[in-house]
């Protein structure tokens, strides 16, 4: 049985069902290069140091019409059955998170929609969900930097089926709107200045508020988690930025989650650079919408 220091991992997402936590993330070997395997899930019982695992969640079949750039899937329940939102790149065309489908997150994953829910002409990637409190679904990804130079998170309405998007997108925020954001160092065939968006996902505070986490570079080249508040309380925003990051030590693609004890834990994956990534916990306190870092680590 692995523990959490043994496991490569980027992007990692916690579902935690009953007793159960669920970790899944883009777990194959090097994702930037060779071509996918797939996604595979780890499980724990009551514990987050000790997984289970792997065990193979989604594989594409026949036909797929993906075979690079598996990443980033995040799993929900909604509506009585278990749905993952993860990026893959078209065999033809842009990049961008499409919607899968399951009973079970212990029962493999199938194509839902058909193909990415993102705009065509659009480079996109980590697509996550929210319900707002009407019940309304949407998806919040970014529209990539490698297109737009301002790396942008965007938001886009679903369909009730998750199977479509019900409307255009609409832009949030870019990236050099955070205090502590920086570009990537200048380089031949890169687009200048050149500002990341990663990895957002929602949370919502105890006291209401409606948070995001994202990911983008500060000024010493290292991954960081940043935080961005609604002012209105709403996905639409307007979204205000942390002066400075949550987290700011070479890692990034975060999100929360409680552990059966009430804990409030982020989830990232560090170093950002592979094959050393692995996943990582890290305590925080949530008092009355302001996010305090615990003491509390798991690696």
């Amino acid at each position: 049985m692995p523990h959490i220091h043994d496991i490569q991992i980027r992007d990692p997402f916690v579902l935690r069902e009953k007793d159960m936590y669920y970790l899944f993330g883009s777990t194959d070997k090097d994702i930037w290069r060779s071509a996918a395997v797939g996604f595979d899930m780890y499980r724990s019982k009551g514990n987050l140091e000790e997984f289970e695992g792997p065990f193979p969640c989604f594989r594409p079949p026949e036909n797929f019409w993906s075979a690079i750039n598996f990443w980033a899937p995040e799993v929900y329940r909604y509506r009585g059955e278990y749905y993952m939102f993860a990026t893959f790149k078209p065999r033809e065309g842009c990049r961008g998170t499409a919607v899968l489908k399951s009973p079970s997150p212990e029962e493999p994953f199938l194509p839902w929609s058909a193909g990415p829910l993102t705009p065509p002409e659009w480079e996109c990637l980590d697509g996550t969900f929210y319900v707002d409190g009407e019940g309304k679904p949407w998806m919040i990804f970014c529209h990539e930097w490698v297109q737009v130079g301002n790396g942008e998170i965007c938001l886009i309405p679903l369909a009730e089926d998750l199977k479509t998007a019900a409307g255009g997108p609409r832009l949030l925020f870019r990236a050099a709107e955070a205090p502590w954001a920086r570009p990537l160092p200048e380089r031949p065939g890169r687009p200048s200045p050149a500002y990341v968006t990663d990895g957002p996902n929602m949370y919502t505070a105890e006291n209401g508020d409606l948070l995001m986490l994202w990911s983008s570079f500060n000024e010493q080249h290292r991954y960081c988690i940043g935080l961005a508040r609604s002012e209105s309380g709403l996905v639409t925003g307007p979204w205000k930025q942390s002066e400075k990051p949550l987290y700011e030590a070479d890692g990034g693609h975060g999100m929360f989650f409680r552990s059966l004890e009430g804990a409030l834990y982020l989830a990232l994956h560090s170093p950002n650079k592979t094959p050393q990534e692995r996943p990582v916990f890290i305590e925080f306190t949530d008092d009355r919408g302001l996010i305090r870092r615990g003491e509390r680590i798991i690696a």
